[in-house]
């Protein structure tokens, strides 16, 4: 007796053992992002029908590499690659700042569209304080720095907004709400650029804010700190007041602080978010002031000053409170031998290390090009392994944790176009309550239901109806309707057995 109840004990272990390897090895909910940016020229001077195709095209390819979110930039230096009433067109687009596109498009709008006809997110990537790069020859007159050149310093041969003018913060959040308010973007994105990267032997000339705003502070690293967390604190304000289901998310340079100068910081010798950028990343998420994070964890594992093993576990332990998401950057990935068996990239190595940490939820790689080129069979990896399955986003249950109700009239209807299975979305009473998504799953007649299971999923789409794979009418299934809101809460579900 004794025996047989602990061979149960020892298959039920290995059953779960097995299970929870599987959703660690193929989860159901995962950010898989990508960033197009525009700032290396690839897009510049392009005419309107090719810049379209390739976006097009570049889209189709990260779709089918299994990427679910796009940050996409669309503010590089106080420009737009949108239709701004308050800043020019930008030089990266046109090829010369100010200039429109001809024919004119709305490259913004355009990426929204396309991203979601593909149920991926679309994340609007904004540069906060630089004005003007090396490469930008004459400002257009509709630029902020020809209206108002007193909000602006001149630091490494480029310009900046100063920080610590309150003028500067509440002109960036004027650029936040213009585009929340006018675009169904599903983000606001900033990557690592708050105060810029320290220029040797030069000092960011910011003795006339200091003097004019210092707020009683004795320190200046204090205050720049300050000017920055105040401009996150009131962008999550500005973004949660326009659209409460709209994200605020930033991607900082990998390193927090090094151990040497914080014992709290990590076993790495680099340049610091919080003493060179001035960006206290760790205060904002735990005041809740961004919706998620992605440290860009660029280097390899076993980097001499940045090991990528020691940064991700250390974001892992001390970034928990909101949405933790890994830089991934493809180029070095590929190029970096695994410590473990040289004849092989360290992908596997990140991705199941990624994996094996629940505070992780997810990654994004830089850059997007890379991926849709292939670099080092790394799209095919992805597709084979790390995105065999479809993955939901992960959800925000600090900006609503309430799900949509279930999908109504659920059923399998012959048409013209074959056998079809249609629902009707849920009633809602507000936009928070709406369903936006739909997740469908495929399950054999006896196989039990588990939707934890990305591998049953078949569908994840915005329409409300299924093309069923009719064969013989002679096989049993059961199909599985879930709906998901705009911040992917998933509704309880709904099913009908159906023969094919």
């Amino acid at each position: 007796m004794k025996t047989k109840l602990l061979m149960l004990l020892v298959l039920l272990g290995s059953l779960w053992t097995s299970n929870l390897y599987a959703q660690t090895r193929y989860p159901k909910r995962e950010f898989r992002g990508a960033w197009i940016q525009c700032v290396n020229g690839q897009f510049q001077g392009m005419p309107t029908e090719k810049m379209k195709k390739v976006l097009v095209s570049q889209l189709d390819n990260l779709q089918k590499a299994g990427i679910n979110a796009i940050i996409f930039q669309v503010r590089a230096e106080a420009d737009a690659l949108y239709k701004s009433p308050y800043e020019p067109w930008s030089r990266f687009l046109t090829g010369v700042q100010g200039k429109a596109p001809s024919p004119m498009w709305d490259p913004l709008q355009f990426m929204i569209e396309e991203c979601h006809k593909r149920n991926m997110e679309l994340h609007a990537w904004i540069n906060p304080y630089r004005a003007k790069t090396k490469g930008t020859g004459a400002l257009s007159p509709m630029h902020p720095y020809s209206k108002n050149p007193e909000l602006f310093v001149q630091y490494a041969g480029q310009l900046y907004f100063d920080p610590g003018l309150p003028e500067s913060r509440k002109y960036i959040c004027k650029i936040v709400r213009d585009i929340v308010t006018r675009y169904d973007v599903d983000a606001i994105h900033m990557d690592d650029y708050f105060y810029p990267y320290p220029n040797p032997g030069e000092e960011f000339p910011d003795n006339v804010s200091f003097a004019a705003y210092g707020r009683g502070f004795t320190r200046r690293a204090d205050w720049r700190r300050d000017n920055v967390n105040v401009l996150i604190k009131e962008i999550h304000e500005t973004v949660r007041e326009c659209k409460p289901w709209v994200k605020f998310g930033v991607s900082p340079f990998g390193i927090y602080r090094n151990k040497k100068n914080d014992p709290n910081g990590s076993e790495t010798n680099g340049l610091q978010n919080y003493d060179d950028l001035y960006a206290d990343v760790l205060l904002w998420v735990n005041n809740g002031w961004v919706d998620y994070n992605i440290p860009q964890i660029y280097w390899e594992i076993g980097h001499p000053a940045a090991d990528y093993d020691t940064l991700i576990r250390w974001w892992a332990r001390h970034s928990a409170a909101r949405p933790l998401y890994i830089g991934q950057d493809v180029i070095r990935t590929v190029s970096k031998a695994d410590l473990m068996n040289p004849n092989q990239s360290q992908i596997p190595a990140k991705y199941n290390l990624q994996r094996s940490l629940p505070t992780v939820q997810g990654s994004c790689q830089w850059y997007a090009a890379a991926v849709v080129e292939n670099k080092g069979n790394y799209r095919d990896m992805l597709v084979k392994e790390y995105h065999k399955y479809p993955a939901l986003l992960p959800a925000s249950p600090f900006m609503d944790d309430k799900a949509p109700g279930k999908v109504r009239k659920l059923k399998p209807v012959w048409t013209a176009d074959g056998y079809i299975l249609f629902w009707t979305a849920p009633k809602e009473k507000t936009e928070m309550d709406k369903a936006y998504h739909y997740v469908v799953y495929r399950f054999g007649s006896k196989e039990k239901v588990n939707l934890n299971d990305p591998s049953h999923i078949v569908a994840i789409t915005h329409d409300e109806f299924y093309k069923l794979p009719y064969e013989d009418g002679k096989t049993k299934y059961r199909y599985v309707v879930t709906a998901l809101d705009r911040l992917h809460n998933e509704s309880k579900s709904v099913s009908k057995k159906i023969k094919l």
